[in-house]
């Protein structure tokens, strides 16, 4: 078995991916990538961060909107938090949503515009980590860091045959795709093994006989290759519940709440509720005869499974709850409101 040094595995993969680099709208490609095309770091910038536990496939849409709403990060950090919240909607963990305007207004007022190319400098953005910064670094500024997310995780695991479980190999595993990293072509050939994991050396019947790197693979030739990365096996999510109150005005207008900017959901529209909880009370917004509509909503976030029961009640024509928003029908958006929130308004909405 040849070592799977430097140089082999790189120039393998690179060759590889000029052939075979997938299409995205926040890509340059590498044929024009050699023609002297630059990537836009706003654009790595963004489609990073919406790619954290997303889908490729998921993010597409999005990254568009986005883009086409605010094609610059200038125009990002003047947009207003209601609004990309609300185009947010559907991604999940919204602390991303509420960091990238930080990030955007950061880039904006104290660096004229433009994205630190550093590392180091661009881990001091806000919603900025050690994988972000990596990856910017290295794809829109072809700066020789190492990118290590979790296709990349797996094709280590698998040509250097470690079995030590994830998350504990994570060091071990940055290591060995440190050792890889070329000087020469580091953006692509990060975008390089991001592309190998996901359409070759995939978590499920990995296609070997096709694979750039099969050779010096070790767990191929060991046969262990489906049986990589190995992982701690996770605890169970608990379940919470919850109550949630939807009032309509004679007019169509609803009474909606603004959470707190901390916390699940934070600073994002919803309906007034109870807290989440093994046993949560009933905490309707202001007296009145509310009704159970039949059925629940349910929803997973990142630590829980939650269960909502939705009740329904006229609104007055005055409220006397300062902290709640009544919002006009014609304002209101339900696209404006997370996933679990439009859940409870579509279900709402079907009874």
């Amino acid at each position: 078995m040849r070592d799977s040094g430097e140089f082999d595995v790189s120039s393998a993969l690179l060759g590889w991916y000029d052939c075979h680099a997938r299409e995205m709208p926040w890509r340059v490609g590498p044929s024009d990538r050699a023609n002297g095309v630059l990537p836009d770091p706003y654009r790595v910038w963004l489609s990073e961060v919406m790619l954290q536990q997303t889908t490729v496939a998921a993010v597409r849409d999005y990254f568009v909107r986005f883009t086409t709403r605010w094609p610059t990060v200038e125009a990002l950090a003047s947009a207003p938090d209601d609004q990309v919240m609300g185009e947010w909607a559907g991604l999940g963990y919204y602390a991303r949503a509420r960091n990238l305007l930080k990030c955007a207004r950061v880039v904006t007022e104290e660096h004229g515009g433009r994205f630190p190319n550093s590392h180091d400098a661009l881990l001091k953005l806000p919603g900025i980590g050690p994988y972000t910064a990596a990856a910017i670094s290295a794809i829109a500024f072809d700066r020789p860091e190492t990118v290590l997310d979790g296709n990349v995780e797996r094709v280590m695991a698998r040509l250097y045959d470690i079995h030590d479980p994830l998350p504990g190999s994570k060091p071990q595993l940055k290591d060995r795709a440190a050792t890889l990293t070329p000087e020469i072509r580091p953006g692509d050939y990060a975008q390089a093994v991001m592309d190998l994991g996901a359409t070759i050396c995939t978590p499920k019947s990995p296609a070997c006989g096709i694979c750039p790197v099969r050779d010096p693979c070790a767990s191929r030739v060991a046969g262990t290759q489906a049986d990589l990365p190995r992982k701690t096996p996770k605890k169970p999510k608990p379940t919470r519940f919850g109550h949630v109150y939807i009032a309509r005005r004679i007019d169509g207008a609803l009474l909606l709440e603004r959470r707190p900017d901390k916390g699940l959901l934070g600073g994002m529209l919803g309906w007034p509720g109870s807290e989440w909880s093994e046993t949560p009370a009933e905490f309707p917004p202001f007296p009145a005869d509310w009704q159970m509509l039949p059925g629940e909503v349910r929803h997973t976030f990142t630590h829980f499974h939650l269960i909502l029961r939705i009740w329904s009640a006229p609104l007055p024509s005055e409220s006397d709850r300062d902290d709640l928003i009544v919002m006009d029908k014609h304002a209101f958006r339900p696209s404006d409101l997370p996933t679990v929130m439009r859940k409870a308004y579509d279900l709402w909405r079907s009874t």
